[in-house]
């Protein structure tokens, strides 16, 4: 088992979807044990795997998927060490319209965003 899937094993361990939550956590527990930058590119080549095996690889979002592990990174020095914990202590992350404060619909809509890390065009994002 990959680090990506040992990750996904334990999200899931208590989960019945994989939806926003799940998705936070992922980025939490990948922050947690191999630092922002190797988070995101874990969490990307998984997602994107994952979406190219189920046949669905227009669902992978390379910006998005970047841009909330770096929101959850600015988060997680100093957080506490239980996920709920983390969440009760920084609520907004659940929050899916949280990008909005950083990029337009537009960037997000294009298709560039989907394939490629886009910067911000609204705000810039907190530092990891």
């Amino acid at each position: 088992m990959d680090a990506f899937e040992s990750l996904m094993a334990e999200v899931m361990a208590s989960a019945d979807r994989f939806g926003h939550r799940e998705h936070l956590h992922l980025a939490w527990l990948a922050v947690r044990r191999h630092g922002p930058s190797a988070a995101t590119d874990l969490i990307g080549d998984g997602i994107r795997r994952t979406a190219r095996y189920a046949g669905a690889p227009q669902k992978y979002h390379a910006t998005m998927t970047g841009a909330w592990t770096r929101l959850v990174a600015h988060h997680v020095p100093g957080g506490p060490d239980d996920f709920a914990a983390f969440l009760g202590r920084f609520p907004r992350l659940l929050d899916k319209r949280l990008l909005t404060g950083h990029y337009s619909s537009a960037r997000l809509a294009s298709a560039e965003a989907r394939q490629t890390w886009l910067d911000p065009d609204v705000a810039p994002l907190p530092a990891a």
